[in-house]
Order: structure tokens, then C-alpha cells, then sequence
């Protein structure tokens, strides 16, 4: 897949555009006033990997907290600051990796080049936040809430950092709706060359949201567009950077680890593939190595179907063939096969070099 061509920026030790993996990430739900909580929530998000954490900074006592959540911490935290830049200066002062804000509600010109400044010379960059529902009255009284709005926020934002000398920027235009969220960053990728974070915004619970946001975000990766992806559902926030890394898997950008295919399930199938490939990812969740497993209920679906697969089941009566790159390599009775199926992975993730 040939991606958009976008500047480099460096968000701690993870680097954001110019062809760099597409990171994903995920936001806090605890109360950053207690920096104890809100570390234990960054590192249960990294533990689950998520590259890039956000955090609302809705007050000072919020910023306050930030030196004890940076010291807890090792991945990368972003500061979440709307109106008042005194947080934002003070988020950078405790040494916050990255901002997300909009300069056109943080204050005046003078307050933009200040926070600009401050961040240029700390090499953190900025994320500017486009949301549909929260545009300026002038644009939504020219163009509604469209996507050209969304785009000329997004374009008068970044002249507003481009003017204080600031080019470390990264740009979202978030809407729950799908479609306007597409056309939004498809028109805003043809007008610059700042790297984009993607995602769906207000997507709702699984699996509404999941639906929606893979929905989305699939569709604008796969146009090429896209640096970094947060998956946006009301819930598990671990459920985001599990939903965050299918998608990219999903679309060939990249891989974490083992990848199952299965057959659907149907009359002929020979055994309970639904319990099949639930024990087999059970058994395998220590492995790193980026393999495809294929799992088949029957002849039909069994080794040609899965030729390209690493290593694979085709379920048999009464029996199942075991085979690694379309070439059978062991024949055992259905009590067994699984056993056969998961020494077989692990032989072939020993002999992968993992990335």
C-alpha cells in the first residue's frame, strides 16, 4: 500500500509520519488528579500496546499531577488542553511529550506564539483537534457542519502555529459520522503535508462503535492517509488498542503477532471450529512471531483454501491434517489435533525472526 507522503515528528521515542508504522493509540478514563490511578491506567494500556497515551489536563491540579504520572510511566503521554494555555505551558514544563489542542480557542496571537515557542524548543509537537461538533460559528454559518468546515478549521489552526514559526504538527478532523469523517481527511490530505492521527469520534459502544470506527478508519488508511489511529468507544479502553491493531493488521499495515484465519462454520463442517480456534488462540498467547494459522472445518476448506497460511488444521472424519505452507506434515485423530496443530506453531514461530 503506498502511503501519503507527510513530514516526520517524534512523540518521545515514537515517530509519527514520513512512512513510519502507524501507531496506535488510546485515552485515559481516570481522574488525572490522581496521579496513581492515571499511571496504572497508562501502563495497563501499554501492557495491552498502546504506543501513544492521551490525558485531559482540564485544570491545574491536573497539570500538577503530570510529573508523578511522566515518573510512573514509560510510554509516550499526550496532554489534552482546551482554552486555558497556562496548562498547556505548564503540561510542557513537567515534560509531557506531545499536546493536543486548538490554537483558535487557547487565546490570542501572542498566547499561540508563546505556547508555540515553548514547544519548539522542547522538540514536542502539537496535535491540533478538529471536532465537528465544536467548530467556529463563522465557518459553520458559511459551510454547516461539513467537511469543508471541518478542513477550514483545520487549515486556519495550522496558520495560526505556521505564523508563530511552528511546524511540528499533527492534524485530526474527527466527526461520528463516517462519511463526513472520510470526505474531512481525504480533502485535507490533498492540502498538506502534516501527518494525521485518524479516528472516528463519539463511535458509540461495541459493537456499534467497533463497526463504525473500523468502518471508517479502514476506508481512510486505505486510501493511503493516515499516521497514527484511536479507535473511540464507550468502554474498555483496553478494547480500543485491541480494536486499533486488528484494523491495522487487518489491512496489511502491521503485524503484532499471530494471525488465525478460520473457515465460516457450516454443515460440513468435520469439528467445532468455534471451540478449535478459541483453544488454539488460548494456547498460543505467548507467541510473538508475526504467523498466519489457519484453522478448517472440513476437506473442502482445508489446505488449498489455506495454502498461504504458515501453519494450519484441516479437520477430517474423525481425524485432522496438520500442514505448514500447503504441505502436510502430520495426520492425527480428533482428540490430538489440537495438540498437533499448536506443536506445529510453535516449530514455526521458532524459526521466525521476529521484528
Amino acid at each position: 500500500m503506498t502511503r501519503n507522503d507527510t513530514i516526520r515528528v517524534e512523540v518521545g521515542n515514537v515517530p509519527i509520519g514520513a512512512g513510519a508504522p502507524v501507531s496506535v493509540q488510546s485515552m485515559t478514563t481516570a481522574d488525572t488528579r490522581d496521579p496513581r490511578a492515571t499511571a496504572a491506567q497508562v501502563n495497563e494500556l501499554a501492557a495491552a500496546g498502546c504506543e501513544i497515551v492521551r490525558l485531559a489536563v482540564p485544570d491545574q491540579e491536573a497539570a500538577d499531577a503530570l510529573p508523578a504520572i511522566l515518573a510512573a510511566t514509560e510510554v509516550p503521554l499526550v496532554a489534552d488542553i482546551h482554552f486555558d494555555y497556562r496548562l498547556a505551558l505548564a503540561a510542557l514544563e513537567a515534560g509531557i511529550h506531545k499536546l493536543r489542542i486548538n490554537p483558535g480557542n487557547i487565546g490570542s496571537e501572542v498566547r499561540v506564539a508563546e505556547l508555540a515557542a515553548a514547544a519548539k524548543s522542547r522538540g514536542v509537537p502539537i496535535r491540533i483537534g478538529v471536532n465537528a461538533g465544536s467548530l467556529p460559528k463563522s465557518l459553520v454559518d458559511s459551510y454547516g457542519r461539513t467537511s469543508r468546515a471541518m478542513v477550514e478549521a483545520a487549515l486556519w489552526h495550522i496558520g495560526l502555529l505556521e505564523k508563530a514559526g511552528f511546524d511540528q504538527i499533527v492534524v485530526s478532523m474527527k466527526a461520528s459520522d463516517v462519511a463526513r469523517t472520510v470526505e474531512a481527511y481525504t480533502m485535507l490530505a490533498e492540502r498538506v503535508r502534516y501527518p494525521l492521527h485518524v479516528g472516528v469520534t463519539e463511535a458509540g459502544p461495541p459493537p456499534e462503535g467497533l463497526v463504525k470506527s473500523s468502518v471508517g478508519i479502514g476506508i481512510i488508511l486505505g486510501q493511503g492517509i493516515g499516521d497514527t489511529i484511536r479507535v473511540s468507544l464507550t468502554g474498555d479502553h483496553v478494547a480500543e488498542v485491541s480494536a486499533g491493531r486488528q484494523i491495522l493488521e487487518a489491512l496489511g499495515l502491521r503485524r503484532f503477532g499471530p494471525t488465525i484465519v478460520s473457515c465460516p462454520t457450516c454443515a460440513r463442517r468435520r469439528a467445532d471450529i468455534v471451540r478449535i480456534a478459541d483453544e488454539v488462540r488460548s494456547r498460543i498467547a505467548g507467541v510473538t512471531a508475526p504467523i498466519t494459522i489457519a484453522v478448517m472445518g472440513c476437506e473442502v476448506n482445508g489446505p488449498g483454501e489455506a495454502a498461504d497460511a504458515d501453519v494450519g488444521l484441516a479437520c477430517g472424519n474423525g481425524c485432522g491434517l496438520v500442514f505448514r505452507h500447503g504441505r502436510i506434515v502430520r495426520k492425527a485423530d480428533t482428540a490430538h489435533m489440537v495438540e498437533a496443530l499448536v506443536e506445529a506453531v510453535l516449530e514455526e514461530a521458532g524459526s521466525h525472526q521476529v521484528d
